[in-house]
């Protein structure tokens, strides 16, 4: 969808006009991908906006930096500081929160350590990452002919702008074929996850997702919804899915930061339960979004205020 501009963003400790952010074209990132980023919401809630589970994507930001090399020299409490501030500047009700630390100019070479690292955050007011309508009707997909990525040939637990070309094609592919999103397998043909988010299935009561370490990101939303479900009596099997179960399963649903929690009607042209949003999937969204909005008690300290 369409990005609309916000007044500022935070550049190097620096808040600066939101057209005068600019980077260098021979910028190290611009030519190898070399960033790392984090995808953040903050929700609309009677005690004003909230960001959902700062901590851990502040440190989750910081992980993917040190798995690149990347020394930051922000301490993880500054950057949700600044995170915040962040949005207090916009004067954001709610918004999507884009941190993002990259290799800046100085160097071409493809080891990139001589380039300076810089950090920007951006916020902007986001609707639903996969239509307005998704989350109840929800979305067809299809099972990519790429894969991810395999163990040891890139880091699937640090989210790295570089990575991401993959997720393009699944995407790109997806949309050509007339899909709304793709399905990834793993290179032993095995469910991975989407083009950036966690999948979950439900079959006879119980969830199944990919464990990690099978070429997934460890999801915020994805722990998320599984501390929720078990909450809920539900039993959540993490284990190896075979491309098959997509097409029995009961109900298949994103997770993730973007999509937050959205039903996936059909896999492939092949309807997924009653081809729209199943009773387990609408439970878990019913209680994840009572939390992120502040309806529901926020008994696991998810959300931080931004007002205080």
């Amino acid at each position: 969808m369409p990005m609309k501009a916000s007044k500022w963003i935070w550049f190097d400790g620096e808040f600066v006009p939101w057209e005068d952010a600019k980077i260098h074209v021979m910028s190290h990132a611009l030519h190898y991908g070399t960033s790392v980023f984090e995808g953040i919401r903050a929700y609309s809630t009677p005690k004003g906006p909230a960001v959902f589970r700062l901590p851990e994507h502040a440190r989750r930001l910081l992980n993917s930096a040190k798995i690149m090399r990347m020394p930051v020299s922000y301490s993880q409490e500054e950057i949700e500081e600044a995170i915040l501030e962040t949005i207090r500047r916009n004067g954001h009700e709610s918004c999507y929160i884009r941190p993002l630390i990259f290799r800046g100019y100085d160097s071409l070479g493809v080891d990139g350590r001589s380039c300076p690292v810089q950090m920007i955050i951006g916020t902007i007011e986001w609707g639903r990452y996969l239509g307005p309508e998704a989350i109840e009707k929800g979305v067809d997909v299809g099972v990519s002919s790429w894969r991810r990525m395999a163990p040891s040939a890139s880091a699937a637990l640090g989210k790295i702008g570089g990575q991401y070309v993959t997720s393009q094609f699944m995407v790109m592919e997806a949309k050509a074929n007339g899909y709304t999103e793709a399905i990834g397998l793993d290179i032993y043909g095995y469910v991975s996850e989407g083009s950036g988010e966690n999948l979950f299935l439900v079959y006879e009561g119980e969830l199944y997702t990919a464990p990690v370490g099978q070429s997934i990101l460890a999801g915020i939303t994805r722990d998320s919804v599984i501390t929720l479900a078990k909450e809920m009596g539900y039993n959540v099997r993490e284990q190896l899915i075979a491309r098959e179960m997509l097409y029995t399963a009961d109900e298949v649903f994103f997770a993730g930061t973007a999509a937050e929690i959205t039903p996936i009607k059909s896999v492939d042209g092949v309807q997924i339960g009653p081809g729209h949003r199943g009773p387990i999937t609408k439970r878990l969204q019913e209680e994840f979004f009572g939390i992120t909005t502040g309806k529901i008690e926020d008994r696991h300290g998810w959300l931080t205020y931004v007002n205080g």
